[in-house]
C-alpha cells in the first residue's frame, strides 16, 4: 500500500519539475512513510513519484519507481498483487527474461508480467487491489490502471496542458497547473449520495478513474486534449453472465464452494512481511473473515473493534463474544465524545474531498487503534453487496410488492399518516415492540426507517425505489446554487433489465456505485491516514464472479439475509453469537449535533456565511437545522452532508492561505 503521483507535460520540462513532483508525493507521506522516490525523463516530459508503505520485500529491492529489466517500462504501484508468487512461477515456466529476480516485490512481478504479456493480459492474471501508473519509454505513453472493484483510488485530469494523476487530490493540488474550480454539479451529487460518485470529483476537470479501467495517454493525446479510457473488467458483464449461467449445484455444494474460495482468498491476503490483523464487528461478514483467518493461522489473530458508551450504538459485546470463541488476541476502544470531536476536526484533511458517511468517524479511530499493533488489517467489506445483506433489499421487495396492488391514492394517504409522528416517537414505539419481536426484525433507527417507508410508498419500480433509498437531499439542485446533477452510471436505466428483481437490481447498483464511492473510500482514506493497509477478501474478483452465479434463493431465504454466507460461518462460529439485527457502523450523530457538536455546527451553518460563500441556499438548510435542534425531526444525515462540505471548504481555504507566498512565484508549468 502506497501513494503515487506524477504528471506528463509537453516536453521538455524544466529541472524544477522534480521539486514539484516531490512536493506532490510528500503530501502523501501518510500513505507511504517508509520510503520515497522520483523518476523522470525531462525530454519526454514525464515525472513519476512514489511513497512507500513497505509490506512485502522490506529491503531496497522493493523501492519505487521501478524500471523493468529491459528498461522499457517504469512503474509506480499502490496496492498488492496477492498472487504474485504464482505469477512468478508462470513467468519462469514460459521463459520470461526476469531471472534472477532482484527481490520478492510484487511490483517487480507486475513489471515482468507486463513486459512478457502486455498490460491487459497481465491484469487478467492478477488477483489484487491496485492503482498504478506505467510509463512506456518506447511508445512514450502513460497508462493508468485501477483494480476491478475500486479498492484503491486514482485521480487524474488535464489541467492547463498537463496530465496530472495521484492517489489523492491533495497531490494534484500541489502542481502549479492545477485549477481548483469547484464543480457545482458534483456538489449536488454529493448532497444526494453523501459522497461524490465516479467519475466525478469536487473539482471541474478532475476525474476518478472508474474501477476496472485503463487510461492511455501520449504527449500527442495531451496536446489534443484526448484521453483514451477503456475497461479491462466489467461488472456489467459479470452480472449478465452470472444471471445467465447460475450455479446449478445444491445448497451444500454452494456452501462448500464458497468456503473453499474464501479460504483461498484469505490465505493469499494473509501474505505479509509485517504484523497483520483484522477488523471485527461481530457481524456475519467480519466474523467469517476472522474465523477463516484463525482456521489457517498457528497463532491467535489480532482483532480490533470500536465500542460506544451509548448502548444503542455499541456492538463491541458481539465482537468480544466472537473473539473469545475463536481465541483471537482482541483489542477494544470505547469512543468518548472528546475522541470523536478530535477525529472530526481531521476529517477534511483525511478525506480530501467532501465525504459524509458518518461512520467515517469510528473508522478513523478504529484504524488508528489497529495501527498501534499491526500494519495490515483484513475487513469484511463487500459481503453485504454480494450476498444481500442490507435491510433495504428486504424493504424494496415488500414496498414494491405492495405498490403493485395498492392504489396510489391509498399509498399517499398511508405515507402522510406515517409522517405525522416524528422519528423519535416512532423510536419509542419501536423500542417497546422490540421486546416481543424476533431479533432479525429489530432495527436500529426505527423512526427514520418508518419515515423512509413513507417516502417509498409512492414509488414502484426497482430503480425508483433505489433512487429514493440512496438519496439524502431529494432535490439537491434546489439547495446548491447553480448545481445541476450530471448523469451517473445507474441512471442509464438498464440495471433492472440486467439484474432482474428488486434485490438483484439493488445489489448490482450498490456494487457499481455505493461500494467503491462510499464504503471503500471511507476505509481507504481512514486507514491510510494512519499508514495502515486494509484488505477485503470478499472483493477477490473470483468470489465476486461466483457470488453473481449464486441464485438469489441461496442469498435470501425465509426472511434471512446472507443465507449462504451464514451457512459457511455456521461451520466455525455458533449462530447465537452473530444472530442480531443489522445496524451498521453507526454513531450517535443526532445527539452529538444537539450537544457537543452544536457550536461547531452552528458556526458552519451560519446564514450569513452560507450566503457569502455562495454555494448553498441557506433557507432549506437552516430550516432543517432548527427542526433538528428542536427534536421534532432527525436530520442528521442531511446536515452532516452540508457540514462536511463546509468543513472541507474551510480547510481548503486555510491550506491556500498557508501556501500563498509560494504560489506567487510558481509558473503554470514547472
Amino acid at each position: 500500500m502506497c501513494g503515487i503521483a506524477g504528471f506528463v507535460s509537453l516536453p521538455p520540462v524544466r529541472e524544477r519539475a522534480l521539486r514539484t513532483a516531490r512536493r506532490m508525493v510528500d503530501l502523501l507521506a501518510h500513505r507511504g512513510p517508509d520510503d520515497a522516490g522520483v523518476w523522470f525523463d525531462l525530454q519526454a516530459g514525464v515525472v513519476l513519484a512514489h511513497r512507500r508503505l513497505a509490506i512485502r520485500e522490506l529491503s531496497s529491492a522493493g523501492r519505487q519507481p521501478m524500471v523493468s529489466p529491459c528498461g522499457r517500462f517504469v512503474l509506480v504501484l499502490n496496492g498488492e498483487i496477492y498472487n504474485h508468487e504464482q505469477l512468478r512461477r508462470e513467468l519462469e515456466r514460459h521463459g520470461a527474461r526476469c531471472v534472477p529476480w532482484r527481490g520478492r516485490s510484487d511490483t517487480e512481478t507486475l513489471l515482468a508480467a507486463i513486459s512478457a504479456w502486455g498490460v491487459e493480459a497481465a491484469l487478467a492474471r492478477c488477483i489484487g487491489m491496485f492503482a498504478f501508473a506505467l510509463w512506456d519509454r518506447t511508445e512514450r505513453r502513460l497508462t493508468l490502471a485501477r483494480d476491478r472493484l475500486g479498492e484503491k483510488p486514482l485521480y487524474y485530469g488535464l489541467q492547463n496542458g498537463v496530465l496530472l494523476f495521484g492517489s489523492e487530490l491533495k497531490a494534484l493540488r500541489a502542481h502549479p497547473a492545477f485549477d481548483a474550480e469547484i464543480d457545482r454539479g458534483a456538489l449536488a451529487l454529493f448532497l444526494r449520495h453523501n459522497c461524490i460518485p465516479a467519475p466525478y470529483t469536487i473539482y471541474a476537470g478532475i476525474r476518478k478513474l472508474p474501477p476496472g479501467s485503463l487510461l492511455h495517454a501520449t504527449t500527442r493525446d495531451i496536446a489534443a486534449a484526448k484521453l483514451q479510457r477503456a475497461a479491462y473488467w466489467s461488472l456489467r458483464d459479470i452480472v449478465a453472465r452470472g444471471v445467465a449461467e447460475a450455479f446449478a449445484g445444491s445448497a451444500e455444494e454452494a456452501a462448500e464452494t464458497l468456503d473453499r474460495m474464501l479460504r483461498e482468498a484469505i490465505a493469499l491476503q494473509m501474505g505479509a512481511d509485517v504484523p497483520l490483523g483484522a477488523f471485527l464487528s461481530g457481524g456475519v461478514d467480519s466474523s467469517t473473515v476472522v474465523a477463516l483467518m484463525q482456521a489457517q493461522s498457528s497463532r491467535p489473530v489480532k482483532t480490533f473493534t470500536i465500542g460506544f458508551r451509548e448502548t444503542d450504538f455499541d456492538e463491541s459485546g458481539y465482537a468480544r463474544a466472537v473473539a473469545q470463541y475463536l481465541g483471537t488476541e482482541h483489542t477494544e476502544l470505547y469512543v468518548t465524545p472528546h475522541q470523536a470531536m478530535e477525529a472530526i476536526a481531521r476529517l477534511p484533511a483525511i478525506y480530501d474531498e467532501p465525504f459524509a458517511d458518518s461512520s467515517q468517524i469510528p473508522t478513523v479511530l478504529l484504524s488508528e487503534l489497529a495501527r498501534r499493533h499491526v500494519k495490515v488489517c483484513l475487513s469484511g467489506d463487500g459481503g453485504d453487496e454480494l450476498f444481500a445483506g442490507y435491510n433495504r433489499y428486504f424493504w424494496a421487495r415488500r414496498v414494491g410488492g405492495a405498490a403493485a396492488w395498492i392504489p396510489r391514492r391509498l399509498r399517499a394517504a398511508a405515507a402522510e399518516w406515517l409522517m405525522r409522528l416524528p422519528p423519535e416517537r416512532w423510536d419509542g414505539m419501536g423500542a417497546r415492540a422490540a421486546a416481543v419481536l424476533p431479533r432479525r426484525w429489530r432495527y436500529g433507527g426505527f423512526g427514520d426507517k418508518v419515515h423512509k417507508l413513507a417516502e417509498l410508498m409512492e414509488t414502484g419500480s426497482p430503480l425508483d425505489i433505489y433512487w429514493t433509498l440512496v438519496s439524502h437531499w431529494k432535490n439537491p439542485s434546489r439547495v446548491v446554487v447553480g448545481g445541476h446533477e450530471p448523469p451517473i452510471p445507474f441512471e442509464q436505466g438498464s440495471a433492472s433489465r440486467l439484474a432482474p428483481g428488486f434485490e438483484r437490481t439493488m445489489m448490482y447498483l450498490d456494487t457499481l456505485t455505493y461500494l467503491p464511492d462510499d464504503i471503500l473510500v471511507k476505509v481507504d482514506r481512514a486507514a491510510m491516514a494512519a499508514s495502515l493497509e486494509t484488505r477485503a477478501p470478499f472483493l477477490d474478483h473470483r468470489i465476486v464472479e461466483f457470488a453473481w452465479r449464486v441464485p438469489l434463493a441461496l442469498k435470501i431465504r425465509g426472511g434471512e439475509s446472507k443465507w449462504l454466507l451464514r451457512r459457511v460461518l455456521d461451520r466455525y462460529v455458533p449462530r447465537r453469537l452473530v444472530e442480531r439485527a443489522k445496524s451498521g457502523f453507526a454513531v450517535p450523530l443526532h445527539a452529538w449535533l444537539r450537544g457537543p457538536l452544536r457550536d461547531w455546527a452552528e458556526a458552519l451553518l451560519d446564514e450569513r456565511r452560507l450566503r457569502e460563500e455562495g454555494f448553498f441556499r441557506p433557507e432549506p438548510i437552516r430550516a432543517k437545522w432548527l427542526e433538528h435542534l428542536s427534536g421534532r425531526r432527525n436530520w442528521q444525515y442531511h446536515l452532516w452532508d452540508v457540514l462536511m462540505f463546509q468543513a472541507w471548504l474551510e480547510h481548503q481555504a486555510g491550506a491556500a492561505r498557508a501556501s500563498r507566498p509560494a504560489a506567487r512565484v510558481r509558473d503554470a508549468v514547472p
